[in-house]
Formats: C-alpha cells, structure tokens, sequence
C-alpha cells in the first residue's frame, strides 16, 4: 500500500501540462508564461486560448476567439427565469452551482462528449458563468438581468452586466488583470473536483457543478469575502493595530494569509497589492489600502506569513463595487477558463480516479451477532 498522506498533502496524482507551481521560488506559470508576464502584457482573453490550446494565440486566432466569446455571452431565458424563482436572500454561490447546472438542459450540445464539442462547451460556459454571477445581484435587486455588450471585452462586460455601467480604463484593467491571476492554479479542491467528475466521462456541465461545489467550501474560497468583513469591521486605520494584536492574542484566524504551497510571497498577491493601491487612491477609499497594509506588515511581522491571492482581492473587489458576497461567485467567472481546460486536457487521456484508503476500522474479521445477542 501506497503512503498515507492527509488531505492528499504533495501527494501527485496525474500529469498535466497546464499550470506549474513552485511554492518555495513563488512562481506560478500557466503553460510555462510566468503569471507576472501575463499579468503586464496579457488579456483574459489571451489567458483563455493559452489555458485550451497550449500557446498564446495569433492576432487573428485572438480576434476570432474574442468574437466567440462574445457570441456566447447569452444565457437562455428559461434560466434565468429559474433564477427568479430562487429566494432573494439565496447564497450566491448556491444560485450559481444551480443555474449552471441547469444550463446543460438548454445547450444544443448538451449529451456530445467529443473533444470539438468540449471546446465550444468550454466558449459558452465562460460566457454564461460571468452572466450568471452578474445577474445574480441584479435578479435580487428586484431588476432585470443586463444584456451584455458586444463592444466591451470580457472584464469591462462584466462590470457593465452587474452595475449596467461601463467601467473606466483603471476599472476595467483591474478586473481583467484579477482574472487573469485566478484563471488557474494547478490541482486546487475544485480543479480536482471537476477532474474527478469528468474521469467518469460525464458531461462538462456536470465537471463545472461539482468544481463550483467544491470552491463554495470556506476552506477554499471565500476568505476575500472574510477579509473585506474584517475590514469593514475595523473602521478606520487607526483601530487596525489594536484589533488584528487582539485577535493575535486571542489565536484568532487572521483570513488572507498563508497558503498550502507557496512558502514564500504568493506571486498573485504582488500585483493585487498594487492594484489595491491604484484602485484605492484613484476612488478617493485610500484608508481600505492603508489598513491591509498595516494588517500585512503586522502578519509578516510576528507571524512570518505572507499575504496570498485573497488578501488583496478582497479591496480590489470592493472598490470596484462589487458586493462582498459575490467576491466567491466572480473567483468562478475566472477560474471558468481553467476548470474547462483541465476537464479538456482529463478527456484527452482519460483514466478514472479511484483513490484507495487506509482502513483504520475494525479488525477483520469482525464477528457477525444475531439480533438478539447484540
């Protein structure tokens, strides 16, 4: 029998060719393209054709991918109307994991299982999840769901989908640069979860489901979500010393920091700090980046943990006027691209993961009772 090791820590269980980490350098890379590089030169759009397709694309293979995408922004009436039934008060990502469910029932594709099909599965999916999550907020709100616009690319669509407002330049660049930084991250909890769905050779619909089940987790997503409830908590810069030493004291979780792989900065919290700062100072909220850096200094300091990928995210989404329970949803509209491609890249040589446990119950053989003697 093979080594025991909890929570499948450094354990390796496939090959893939998408996404490499090395957590003591903090370098990530998708299809070998250091995450800084992409992060500078690079769109989401970019990012995608990459993630499916192995390289970064031709002018024109970019051109013709962005038009895809931008056709298959539409999701089907019929779902939506299904999200209008849903309580107002529902969890975000509980509507999401369920419309996307739904969108199989209505996709012209729905029971093809072939690698072209896939693809184009994967191009209607990225559309439809930032869609979805989008019209979450409004559905809720009371207003319909916004159309999008075929003349905005796929961030500065979104922003427009959720607040029916165009974004500015500043805006737009933050949210297509915080796509880029989620697109991917190797055999993550819900990655492996739509890997483990797909091995089974069910559809890609039913691989997306149980990855967004898997990213609902608090233990995967949403710290972002915590970290800009502390914040808001906190109030003002100068109660943020006395509050996160209190907690120290207390041994109370700080969300935000530390990672299962990286044991030096998390490379996606370089650029999300710096976009924190640009979207903070230029929006007039300064005091929400003033505080996370004090909270970050003060972690680093008597704790030695770096801030990873959520700590940042957390004001760059809030200032963008995102709604704090939506920040788990939009990790979704990201990580969309890199989901897809690693059920693509499952299908490609396919095994079904069937894990093995060590057994720690009764010793074998365990005597059988009759009802009476028991």
């Amino acid at each position: 029998m093979s080594t025991f090791k909890e929570g499948l820590e450094d354990v390796v269980v496939a090959t893939s060719s998408i996404c490499f980490i090395d957590g003591a350098r903090g370098i990530l890379s998708y299809r070998g393209i250091d995450i800084h590089e992409l992060a500078e030169k690079s769109s989401f759009e970019e990012v995608c054709y990459l993630l499916w397709f192995g390289r970064l694309p031709k002018q024109k293979e970019l051109e013709d991918l962005t038009e895809t995408l931008t056709q298959n922004r539409t999701v089907p009436k019929e779902v939506f109307q299904l999200m209008k039934s849903f309580p107002k008060n529902a969890n975000p990502m509980d509507v999401l994991r369920t419309a996307v469910s739904a969108l199989s029932l209505y996709d012209p594709e729905a029971s093809a299982n072939d690698l072209e099909a896939n693809l184009r599965k994967a191009y209607r999916l990225t559309g439809q999840v930032a869609g979805i999550v989008a019209a979450t907020d409004r559905i809720r709100q009371g207003k319909e769901p916004v159309m999008p616009d075929p003349s905005l690319a796929h961030a500065a669509n979104f922003v427009y989908m959720l607040t029916g407002k165009r974004p500015d330049a500043t805006a737009e660049k933050a949210f297509d640069v915080a796509l880029i930084l989620h697109a991917d991250h190797e055999f993550n909890a819900s990655t492996f979860a739509g890997r483990v769905t797909a091995a089974t050779l069910s559809d890609i619909h039913s691989a997306t489901t149980s990855a967004i089940g898997a990213l609902k987790g608090p233990l995967h997503g949403g710290a972002n979500q915590d970290v800009m409830k502390m914040l808001l908590e906190i109030g003002e810069v100068q109660k943020v010393s006395s509050y996160i030493n209190e907690a120290l004291a207390q041994k109370r979780k700080i969300s935000g920091f530390g990672h299962r792989v990286y044991r030096t900065e998390d490379p996606r919290a370089t650029h999300l700090r710096k976009m924190s700062q640009n979207l903070c100072e230029s929006s007039g909220n300064r005091k929400w980046f003033e505080m996370s850096r004090i909270i970050e200094e003060t972690m680093k300091r008597q704790k030695n943990l770096n801030a990873n990928v959520d700590f940042y995210s957390a004001t760059v989404y809030y200032v963008l006027g995102i709604p704090v329970d939506l920040f788990t949803p939009i990790f979704a509209v990201s990580r969309i691209s890199g989901w897809t491609a690693h059920i693509l890249e499952q299908l490609e040589n396919n095994r079904l993961i069937r894990p093995r446990a060590e057994y720690t119950g009764p010793k074998y053989p365990a005597p059988y009772l009759p009802v009476p003697a028991r």
